[in-house]
């Protein structure tokens, strides 16, 4: 069979198949569907620092070929996941990595540091479409000041590998990207949701209570696949393509844009063994082709 191994800077993925975080749990909750082993990683539920208790219902509603959500970043903090989930997570036979999110600079780094001290957590994803309060609620990410402006104060007190989340709400993400590269990144992965909306005609009102939510499914792959190709072109790190992968086919699209390794998202919560479904897929198609390695596949479009 091929080779699927790819590389993350330093990180080794056995696979290029990784689950998007906040889809998939602490990957715990997966485990009486499949053999986590089999994947070549997993991010884990969004962290911050402090607690945060995320937004009033409704926060998810379906929409045509994808779904709207506005959780908002719920979780118990930094504390209650190196006391409570880190143990239970910490021997998975993958690579486990945390996405970290913040509503300032601080947050970031301090809960950047605490995760620089836990050996089983190799990587970190550096969400920075969270809004930055100190500056009216602007997204980090949505500008190139912004985001440079958090990735250099955690790449200073983070010494593992450091993967920042771009936000497709932008003109340009080739030139975040390229911000992302020149303070230090070591890996982008795009798409993060795109901003939408839901209305009940009926009622004559918003569905979510906070009236935007995120994007995301199937509908949202072709936007995705043009901002990884666009990014390849762009940058030299590596790139971690994501955005309505609901199959192997999915996958190897992004591969040959650019992608080194792909998450998958919104499909674990209608079919939970899709992970290594495309995993089995992408060996097939490589064997299929004649192929040695996926590496080969990697910005590979003729």
């Amino acid at each position: 069979m091929a080779d699927l191994s790819v590389h993350i800077g330093k990180l080794e993925l056995k696979n290029p198949v990784l689950t998007a975080s906040g889809t998939f749990g602490y990957g715990i909750e997966y485990v009486d569907f499949m053999d986590l082993s089999r994947i070549g990683g997993i991010f884990v539920k969004g962290t911050t620092f402090h607690p945060r208790e995320g937004n009033d219902y409704p926060r998810m509603v379906e929409t045509p070929s994808g779904m709207l959500n506005a959780v908002g970043l719920q979780n118990k903090g930094i504390d209650y996941f190196i006391s409570d989930i880190y143990p239970k997570i910490k021997d998975i036979d993958t690579n486990m990595m945390v996405n970290v999110s913040g509503s300032t600079v601080e947050d970031y780094v301090a809960c950047a540091e605490r995760m620089n001290e836990l050996d089983k957590i190799p990587a970190i994803e550096l969400n920075i479409s969270c809004p930055n309060v100190k500056q009216g609620g602007m997204a980090f990410g949505t500008n190139c000041s912004g985001a440079s402006e958090v990735i250099k104060a955690v790449r200073k007190v983070y010494h593992k590998t450091l993967i920042v989340k771009l936000s497709p709400n932008v003109t340009n993400i080739a030139e975040i990207a390229q911000t992302a590269e020149a303070e230090g990144a070591d890996a982008v992965s795009l798409i993060n949701t795109l901003l939408g909306m839901a209305i009940d005609a009926e009622r004559r009102k918003p569905v979510l209570s906070t009236i935007t939510g995120g994007l995301s499914g199937p509908c949202v792959k072709p936007v995705a696949l043009r901002m990884v190709y666009q990014t390849y072109k762009a940058v030299k790190i590596p790139i971690i393509g994501l955005g309505g992968i609901s199959n192997a086919t999915d996958a190897i699209e992004f591969i040959l844009a650019g992608a080194t390794a792909i998450q998958i998202g919104t499909y674990n919560f209608i079919d939970p063994e899709i992970s290594v479904k495309v995993v089995d897929g992408i060996h097939e198609y490589l064997d299929r082709h004649g192929f040695q390695s996926v590496q080969e596949l990697i910005g590979a479009l003729s």
